[in-house]
């Protein structure tokens, strides 16, 4: 089943979102913006687009896997989540960004992607004294000898 994205461009600059057919579903998201960013430097990069994600989604925008070697750029809150109701005309998707390198970022560059997911269902917590299993060894403990 397909799912419908309302898209407002804010810019003419940016090529229009589509899939890169056979690599991936995720969508490429594009700065719509020159920015001259120094080491140190956190600004919210303008993505150029409002969107309308279906009822009983939400929008996951993650950094590229190239972005950091390219930019020097780390997304600041680790994954963006757009729920429906960010959905003017005026709410512009940004991307949180802090350099960790001096760098520039050229209008039309693609420097992050997205895709919508459901809502998680509602969860009941139910608080026990034990879990009755064994322990794995704990965080960061898979692999380890």
């Amino acid at each position: 089943m397909k799912e419908t994205i309302r898209i407002k461009y804010h810019s003419d600059q940016i090529d229009r979102l589509t899939y890169i057919d056979g690599k991936s579903d995720w969508i490429d998201l594009r700065a719509a913006e020159e920015i001259t960013l120094k080491k140190g430097d956190f600004t919210l990069i303008s993505l150029g687009v409002s969107v309308q994600v279906p009822a009983g989604y939400e929008l996951i925008i993650a950094p590229r896997s190239s972005t950091f070697k390219h930019y020097g750029l780390i997304q600041t809150n680790g994954i963006g989540v757009v729920d429906e109701s960010y959905s003017g005309d005026n709410d512009i998707l940004r991307m949180p960004v802090y350099a960790t390198r001096d760098t520039v970022v050229h209008v039309n560059e693609r420097i992050c992607q997205f895709r919508i997911q459901r809502h998680q269902p509602q969860i009941e917590f139910e608080e026990v004294e034990s879990l009755g299993r064994t322990d794995r060894g704990g965080f960061g403990s898979t692999g380890r000898a």
